[in-house]
């Protein structure tokens, strides 16, 4: 053991959206302890185990450390020169053969927790320069933001619970006791609740699942998956019907919205749903008497309606009264505020569309469920693919197939620390640092935080000498690309390279005109407190005369096709067929981090969850290996009685199933099971937004005879 004195350090944990504040307590080189940061005035002192396990991430022998490129079956290190020279070797070969769509980039959800990502990482897809562009926000929250463009005129005007004021909080779909919040940076959400009883208030879940959050809820209804647009829009009409409407001067629409959801009634929620319609009624009438927030995720974001959903949830913010009120659904004041500086774009949809099905594009991204047909046929339109931080073979529809899809293409490059499910794939990967080796800010998740304040986090440890972060990969392959096509950048677009993330950040805070600097926070362990939410409205607004528009026709035009659909969904909701629908643990970070001992002991948590009256009903027993079949593949996993989930209803994780060929994972946990995304079907998308559905999937499950792996 070291005899060095101990050392404290605070940062930042980005494994998450709660970006809670740690605190590390160090001998030289050796983590002693990491724990919440009890100073801290956004996460006041709460860690999850992932916090915990960052050590482990750090010293995992499985994380590259220095570029690999595939010979035959293997991977060999290479020198950092060699490997970014043969991967924009590969990438622009491509696109001279084929053209600049040929290369398609594939931007995974770790891309939002690095500040280097952030600053730097975006001019890789620029300079490919083609249209084929993806990354999870298309298997996650893409009904957020276009219903956030088209109701507030920007796609990151997002607004958040402000759950410390709050008297009641309504959450559909999602989970905080688990995640710490997702599109609302909620640390210490068990802490919050507490609070939130000790003042007289109340939760309420809707979920087909009773999750973690649902389990310690108030009140918990259980909704059968896909149909939670009529309950939303359902507490819209009663809150019209009743004249409980109190919005803003600024807000237009009303009248209009009142004639669009008038035949969405309570009773014909429930008759589709399973919720009761008196409890439809009171639940709305609770939420229009103030100080209320409602919130919608995953499991809403992701299914048939997702968009109707979100925009069912904003209307009834706005026409309460409860939006941009305190303890309602706010926007945050962030020191860095990357909406008002344009840091990020307001949004665009149909732009560009997808070659095969002609999906729109927003944003400047495709849906991601299209990224598989475009790879096929015999003139495919992508010929190439980048990855950065992704792993879309695990974590986006129909993954298996797609990996078939990835072996035949002419290159795959990928900036990724493992070898995964995905980059097995690549001809050459590129890990950048790790978390505990960059410095870190975060301009997205203060954005929709529960309280505004800044952070700076230094790197724990310094770099290895062969290691870079990802802002230096970035733009290496940004300046090889360049040379590859016998081109020099632009000087504006060079000196922006060369800038690191720190001096980016410290340019941004200096001119924010709150006093502040990279210095002044790091001064400042866990960083500086902003207070509390504030109202913004209307001058935060992105819209033509700063108005809330509540029924955009964009948002309007999904009521038709929900409309069409109530027949088959009142027949799905007599019949006993069976709807799949995901799940995450808080010991779960989507599809990696399944190799930590830490995070992957205890009871298993791969099964199948499958209601005991469905089980007996097909003469299935507890425990047993089934086999559950979609309309496009079919796995083999073990089952699980419980009561957690609706009749009707069976449930697998996200982000599992780590046994496919190639897979290195040489120290790695041995965790079993499948990931629910092989039996997802590309083909069904949200009809608006393109987003993929994952939840609400008609699944058959049968007796299954073991096979061998």
């Amino acid at each position: 053991m070291s005899t060095e004195a101990e050392t404290v350090r605070h940062i930042t944990c980005v494994l998450c959206e709660a970006s809670c504040g740690l605190e590390v307590r160090l001998r030289g080189p050796e983590i002693v302890s990491i724990k919440g940061h009890a100073q801290d005035p956004l996460s006041r002192g709460h860690i999850c185990p992932k916090g915990v396990a960052l050590q482990d991430l750090h010293t995992d022998p499985d994380r590259l450390r220095r570029p690999v490129k595939r010979v035959d079956d293997s991977f060999l290190e290479i020198g950092w020169p060699e490997a970014i020279d043969l991967a924009a070797d590969l990438l622009a070969g491509v696109q001279q053969r084929h053209g600049r769509d040929a290369v398609a980039t594939y931007l995974g959800n770790p891309n939002v927790h690095s500040l280097g990502a952030l600053t730097h990482g975006t001019a890789l897809p620029r300079a490919l320069g083609s249209k084929h562009v993806f990354s999870a926000t298309s298997v996650d929250q893409l009904p957020h933001h276009v219903v956030a463009w088209a109701m507030y005129g920007h796609q990151f005007l997002l607004p958040v619970p402000d759950i410390d004021r709050a008297r009641l909080i309504v959450l559909v779909g999602t989970n905080p006791m688990a995640s710490n919040g997702s599109l609302w940076t909620v640390p210490d959400f068990p802490g919050r609740l507490r609070e939130l009883r000790s003042r007289g208030g109340r939760l309420v879940v809707l979920d087909p699942r009773r999750t973690e959050t649902a389990a310690v809820a108030d009140e918990h209804h259980f909704v059968r998956p896909g149909t939670d647009a009529t309950v939303l829009l359902a507490l819209l009409h009663v809150v019209l019907a009743e004249d409980l409407a109190r919005p803003a001067d600024y807000v237009d629409g009303l009248e209009e919205l009142r004639v669009a959801v008038a035949d969405f009634t309570p009773e014909l929620a429930e008759s589709v749903s399973g919720v009761a319609a008196e409890a439809i009624r009171e639940l709305a009438r609770d939420v229009a008497a103030g100080e209320a927030a409602v919130h919608g995720r995953m499991g809403v974001s992701t299914q048939e309606f997702g968009v109707l959903c979100q925009w069912a949830i904003q209307c009834l913010m706005a026409v309460t009264g409860n939006l941009d009120r305190p303890g309602g659904t706010m926007f945050s004041s962030p020191a860095v505020d990357i909406v008002a500086r344009g840091l990020i774009g307001r949004g665009h949809r149909g732009r560009t569309s997808s070659a095969v099905r002609g999906l729109p594009a927003f944003g400047g991204e495709l849906p991601v469920s299209v990224m598989g047909e475009e790879m096929e046929g015999s003139s495919p339109a992508i010929h190439g693919l980048l990855t950065v931080a992704g792993n879309p073979v695990s974590s986006t529809p129909a993954g298996a197939r797609l990996s078939e899809r990835l072996a035949g293409l002419e290159a795959v490059v990928a900036i990724d620390p493992y070898i995964n499910e995905t980059t097995r794939h690549a001809q050459v990967i590129l890990p950048p640092t790790g978390p505990l080796e960059r410095d870190h800010y975060d301009l997205i998740f203060h954005t929709l935080a529960v309280r505004n304040t800044a952070r700076w986090s230094p790197a724990l440890f310094p770099r290895g000498e062969d290691q870079r972060h990802d802002w230096e990969i970035a733009r290496d392959l940004v300046q090889a690309l360049a040379r590859k096509r016998g081109k020099r950048l632009p000087l504006r677009q060079w000196l922006r390279l060369r800038v690191s993330p720190r001096v980016a950040v410290d340019g941004l805070l200096r001119s924010s005109r709150r006093g502040l600097s990279v210095r002044t926070l790091a001064r400042t362990p866990g960083g500086v407190d902003l207070g509390p939410l504030e109202p913004r409205l209307p001058d935060r607004l992105h819209t033509e005369g700063k108005r809330v528009l509540l029924t955009p026709p964009v948002l309007v035009a999904g009521l038709a096709a929900l409309r069409a659909r109530l027949p088959e969904l009142r027949q799905a909701a007599e019949s006993d067929d069976l709807l799949l629908v995901g799940r995450r643990h808080q010991r779960d970070n989507n599809s990696w981090m399944h190799n930590s001992s830490r995070l992957t002991r205890g009871r298993p948590r791969h099964q199948l969850l499958m209601h005991p009256d469905d089980l007996a009903s097909r003469g299935l027993a507890d425990g047993s290996l089934v086999t559950v079949t979609s309309e496009v593949s079919s796995l083999q996993v073990e089952v699980r009685a419980t009561d957690e989930v609706m009749r009707g209803v069976v449930s697998l994780p996200h982000g599992y199933g780590h046994r496919r060929p190639g897979v290195r994972l040489r120290h790695a946990v041995d965790v079993p099971g499948v990931t629910m995304n092989d039996l997802t079907d590309p083909a069904r998308v949200e009809g608006v937004s393109g987003n993929a559905v994952l939840n609400g999937i008609p699944v058959v499950v049968t007796a299954a005879t073991p096979r061998a792996d």
